[in-house]
């Protein structure tokens, strides 16, 4: 049994911003559910939904803070929650990383370091909790600094960095290191130095013994200019060091079989009973019902990251075909306003709802017989996951997780029964057109179509097999746990 501290800034369903949150609630359990002893950092936010009244554990002095830390427990679970409280730092409203109004705080720079010291002190054994992990297991550039200070002690358990974005770096002026008091061999352009700035991220990528990623293809991806965010040749440089797990999905919450959201439950061999919520999405929505007619569903953030721009661009094209679209999601305005005008123009064909609605999400999962994921990048994703659990058919843009988790649908690959997708490489409305057109093709060859639906239903995106692979790298790591060289 391994001793794993898991130092995360949002958990699910504590908190949550996005999906780091959604990893830092099922993957420590999943490890809880193969016998690990896991307890998850977290810093103790005003905006936490807990349960009752944590209880008081430890006090310690860092960095002339006096700190307290709380213990809770992550719901539905035996894994202790520890909620590092420091009410001036994290008792504001807001979320994690932004006021009320919506404005990074002034001083995260200061309130994580905070965070990474208190993680380094329990991964130290000397915050009185008489625990001490075999492995840090940290999370994105909020916890960046942990393996950098415990770079620096003896005896140190084993550190894993894990990036979910690497489009957040959390950098911050030079001027940050005086403040923050932070050893001085660590401020060098080998270590936390990026163009004169401080950089939190590349804390975990140069001290780490090991960073992971979200999917096998985007740690690869990091390491090109086109996704690297300008850290691609440290990442290159550390690529030994460097390898990419799945996420897995919350099984209960997105099983067809049992879903609480819809009022028709199917499986792969019930798959005609799927059909009952095509027609109850398009009732909702005040589509036409029609059981013949492709319906193409996306929920998405409106932003160019996702490829809206793509599926604009080819509006006027599908609006020829005999098919429907419904679209559920907010973001960028300019796109809402677009989306918001052809749903206008064309209601028989285009179905909007600006914002989000779990419910809604659900039965778009299960009433669409396709899903579209065109992302111009995609660390991981989800949506592609959920959409072949329940039997509709992604079209994504092979990229990250998504080039991992779907199966492109080839002759070959119907023929040996993987096929669960459609997937097309470039990031362009034509490729999309052309993928869509392909799709819609399969769709007219019923026993075809059936084939695919059964080979993605029967797809293992569990936890569970996320969780195995990280024990084996704790394990691979624990046994050639010696400092590296900086890179």
């Amino acid at each position: 049994m391994k001793k794993i501290l898991f130092v995360t800034s949002e958990a699910h369903p504590l908190i949550k911003t996005g999906g780091l949150a959604d990893v830092s609630g099922s993957l420590p359990k999943a490890l809880a559910e193969l016998s690990q002893d896991v307890r998850i950092l977290l810093p103790n936010y005003q905006a936490l939904k807990i349960q009752g009244q944590p209880k008081l554990i430890s006090t310690l002095k860092v960095d002339n803070c006096q700190v307290e830390i709380l213990e809770t427990l992550l719901p539905d679970s035996s894994i202790p929650v520890w909620l590092v409280d420091y009410p001036e730092f994290f008792d504001l409203p807001g979320n994690p990383y932004n006021d009320a109004q919506g404005q990074a705080w002034p001083n995260n720079a200061q309130r994580f370091a905070l965070f990474c010291r208190i993680a380094v002190e329990i991964a130290m054994n000397r915050a009185q909790l008489d625990w001490q992990p075999d492995i840090v297991h940290c999370n994105d550039w909020q916890t960046g600094l942990v393996p950098a200070l415990l770079s620096l002690e003896k005896n140190r358990p084993a550190s894993v960095f894990t990036i979910h974005n690497m489009a957040y770096q959390g950098i911050f002026p030079a001027a940050d290191v005086i403040s923050l008091n932070l050893p001085g061999q660590l401020w060098n352009p080998d270590g936390l130095e990026f163009y004169d700035m401080l950089s939190f991220i590349k804390g975990g990528i140069v001290y780490a013994d090991h960073i992971s990623t979200v999917s096998p293809t985007y740690a690869l991806e990091i390491q090109t200019p086109e996704f690297g965010c300008g850290l691609e040749g440290l990442l290159s440089h550390r690529k030994a060091a460097l390898s990419g797990i799945i996420n897995g999905i919350d099984l209960e919450q997105w099983n067809p079989a049992s879903d609480p959201y819809l009022d028709h439950h199917y499986q792969s061999k019930t798959l005609a009973d799927k059909q009952a919520n095509k027609t109850a999405l398009q009732q909702q929505l005040g589509l036409p019902v029609d059981s013949n007619v492709p319906l193409l569903g996306l929920i998405s953030r409106l932003v160019a990251q996702k490829g809206i721009d793509l599926i604009l661009e080819c509006l006027p094209e599908l609006l020829e075909m005999p098919i429907q679209l419904v679209f559920l999601g907010a973001g960028d305005s300019a796109f809402e306003q677009q989306l918001q005008t052809q749903a206008d123009l064309h209601p028989e064909k285009i179905a909007l709802s600006l914002g989000y609605d779990e419910r809604l999400a659900h039965l778009i999962e299960a009433g669409a017989d396709i899903f579209l994921m065109p992302s111009r990048f995609e660390p991981c994703g989800l949506n592609q996951m959920y959409s072949q659990r329940y039997g509709t058919i992604p079209i994504v843009r092979k990229t990250g997780g998504l080039a991992d988790t779907v199966t492109d649908s080839l002759p070959h690959s119907i023929a040996d029964k993987t096929a669960s997708g459609i997937s097309f490489n470039e990031a362009g409305a034509g490729s999309l057109l052309e993928a869509i057109k392909r799709c819609l093709l399969l769709y007219n060859q019923p026993s075809t179509w059936k084939k695919i639906q059964t080979n993605a239903m029967r797809k293992d995106f569990s936890w569970r097999q996320s969780a195995e692979k990280y024990l084996q790298l704790y394990t691979s790591i624990q046994s050639e746990n010696k400092p590296h060289e900086s890179a």
